[in-house]
């Protein structure tokens, strides 16, 4: 079954007499403003800036079970997360995806083209805000779908695991360190060995409504730095939302052994321990960036 659900989907779902918990991920003042009905706010889900220590991870859990339960979300549910577009809140659905299926709840899916494309159907929006019932959100982390700094490291030396980061260009050159200004971490460059794909080159923006590309594409776009089905791949980004969204692209398109390092370069680049790669990047390693 696909990831992603399309608008009418969601509204036969709605329909139905179905567990269903529809997750918002924008900020306060824009879910204020307008939502989907009965849809909650969290978000956390784009803004938690995570470490993957043992404690750190340990908080992660804690704090999104806490979250979680409260929107109403318990295990048994259909989840179905969205943002304004795929490509305009940095994934943020996309790492609402992540984090569920990471804590154990498979029943999650990103609304397919977000809030634009609801609309765009002359679907309904709201302003009225939710209740959802608090139940108690147990997790059941998967283990081997979030890359711990550690594994990242210990990946430099092993030339068959892929390391792709999917930043946005100036933070590729070490131009800047983060999409939230250019010295807001502190220090700029790669991971070394790190190839690359700007994480909205997998997205088809040319409706107006950004969704991910065919499959061929994606396959496409990744062999340009050597990424294939069968590889292993880490991905990253600044804090793993970019990366949420490439990984659930390579996931739609059959790439089947994708770990996402979730502390991403904003864990990274805090650890001046942490070997960095400066300096201008090899172009080998650069997908092309052609327009969509």
């Amino acid at each position: 079954m696909s990831n992603l659900i399309s608008c009418g989907e969601l509204a036969a779902l709605m329909e139905r007499n179905t567990p269903l918990v529809v997750v918002d991920t924008r900020a306060p003042e824009e879910y204020v403003a307008e939502h989907l009905p009965g849809a909650v706010n969290i978000r956390d889900i784009f803004s938690y800036l995570a470490t993957t220590s043992e404690q750190g991870v340990a908080a992660l859990r804690d704090h999104f079970a806490d979250l979680f339960g409260k929107a109403g979300i318990g295990g048994d549910e259909d989840v179905v997360i969205y943002e304004d577009t795929m490509n305009s809140g940095y994934g943020q659905s996309c790492r609402g995806w992540f984090l569920l299926r990471y804590l154990g709840h498979e029943r999650v899916r990103v609304l397919d083209g977000g809030l634009r494309a609801w609309k765009a159907e002359g679907r309904s929006v709201t302003d009225a805000p939710s209740a959802p019932v608090a139940v108690q959100f147990k997790p059941r982390p998967a283990e081997d779908a979030m890359v711990t700094c550690r594994q990242m490291l210990d990946s430099l030396s092993d030339a068959a695991i892929v390391k792709l980061d999917t930043r946005d260009y100036d933070e590729w050159t070490g131009e800047s360190s983060s999409p939230y200004g250019r010295d807001f971490a502190p220090r700029k460059g790669r991971i070394p060995g790190a190839v690359w794909i700007e994480w909205h080159r997998l997205m088809d923006v040319s409706s107006g409504i950004p969704r991910f590309r065919p499959k061929e594409e994606v396959r496409a776009i990744c062999r340009e730095v050597g990424v294939t089905p069968e590889s292993t791949v880490y991905l990253y980004c600044f804090k793993g939302a970019r990366a949420a969204n490439t990984l659930l692209a390579l996931t739609e398109a059959g790439f089947g052994k994708v770990g996402l390092y979730f502390g991403s370069w904003n864990e990274w680049s805090r650890d001046p321990a942490l070997p960095i790669e400066a300096g201008e990047p090899d172009p080998a390693r650069m997908a092309s960036r052609a327009s969509a």
